[in-house]
């Protein structure tokens, strides 16, 4: 029984593209460059903030000669400045934490996000509470997919991998936990750019529905 429940949050259990989406574009826009589409925004997460800008710039002219450094910079500036005004936790998320918790799981959260965003977009959409480790990227610690970030968020909570669980929403989520030797979980309904053929139909879900996982994710 996986007694310790690790989440990504980008698309797994927030929506918070449009956030980002709006600040690419601010960026780009800076740099007068034409502004991105949503889908084509969503496209390009998932690996961190340095990936992202660099895919927004490749995508409407090219890398600049400092080869991103400054946009990177200023997204950064942009985003920190308006986390959380589109962002919403995925319908059910809220009642499903609460259904885990109440049933004695323990939980964290591990993301590509920078810490001090993720700390703050949990805080401002009231999901801190629930987790007792949320880890972000911070300076010398592999990105996912590297299983660093998440073994060592299993470890700040007291658990074994053994009997934890991680949930995501893409291929680098799924790719995190097979380098980590822990079973992982889908959310489909995120931001996922193509299916993942190993997957069983067992390890993925399409809704937030308290009942069903709280009792599927033991």
């Amino acid at each position: 029984m996986s007694r310790t429940i690790i989440f990504d949050l980008d698309g797994t259990l927030v929506h918070s593209a449009p956030d980002i989406c709006a600040a690419a574009n601010a960026m780009l826009e800076g740099l007068g460059r034409p502004a991105l589409s949503l889908e084509t925004v969503i496209s390009f997460i998932g690996n961190g903030i340095e990936k992202l800008v660099e895919r927004s710039l490749l995508a409407t002219g090219g890398l600049p000669e400092d080869g991103g450094a400054s946009a990177v910079l200023q997204f950064r500036e942009l985003y920190a400045s308006d986390l959380a005004t589109l962002t919403r936790p995925y319908p059910g998320v809220v009642d499903t934490l609460q259904a885990l918790i109440d049933s004695g799981f323990q939980l964290g959260v591990c993301t590509n996000k920078t810490q001090t965003p993720a700390l703050q977009i949990c805080e401002t959409l009231g999901l801190s509470d629930f987790f007792g480790v949320i880890t972000g990227v911070v300076p010398g610690i592999a990105h996912k997919p590297e299983p660093d970030m998440l073994l060592n968020t299993i470890e700040a909570m007291g658990g074994l991998p053994s009997s934890c669980l991680y949930v995501g929403d893409s291929e680098i989520d799924f790719l995190t936990a097979r380098n980590a030797e822990i079973p992982f979980a889908l959310f489909s309904g995120g931001y996922l750019k193509a299916p993942i053929s190993n997957l069983e139909r067992s390890e993925i879900f399409d809704n937030w529905d308290p009942a069903v996982l709280s009792a599927r994710f033991g």
